[in-house]
């Protein structure tokens, strides 16, 4: 009796544990650029529209330099002015620099208003 408890139990904890690691990486992509790789993580649940806990984990492919930082969505506003609209991409900021990766793979780097890096990449989804 105690093999077929067993069993039934790892029949359905199997799947269930199947779903749950691929619905956690359904919230990860990977930015490649010239000299970028930039992990994004979605910290909110599956189906949500906007999040406000991303994390960006950004490594310098030449130097190895890494900065680890937490974000948002964006997105525009429908025509009520409150409700999100079409995904634009991510927004992180760190002092007096914010980052943007955008819906069209771009990375964006601006030192206060001042846009200081633009690299174009491609993006894989984990």
């Amino acid at each position: 009796m105690l093999n077929l408890k067993k069993s039934i139990f790892s029949f359905i904890l199997l799947p269930v544990a199947s779903i749950a690691v691929f619905a956690s990486s359904a919230n990860a992509e990977t930015l490649k650029t010239k000299n970028f790789n930039v992990e994004i993580t979605r910290n909110c649940p599956e189906g949500y529209v906007t999040c406000n806990d991303v994390t960006y984990v950004g490594k310098h492919l030449r130097t190895g330099n890494s900065i680890r930082l937490t974000g948002k969505t964006i997105h525009s506003k429908g025509a009520d002015g409150v409700t999100p609209g079409r995904f634009l991409g991510y927004e992180f900021r760190n002092y007096n620099y914010r980052y943007r990766v955008t819906a069209e793979n771009e990375l964006l780097v601006y030192k206060g208003k001042k846009l200081i890096l633009r690299e174009q990449g491609t993006v894989n989804y984990r």
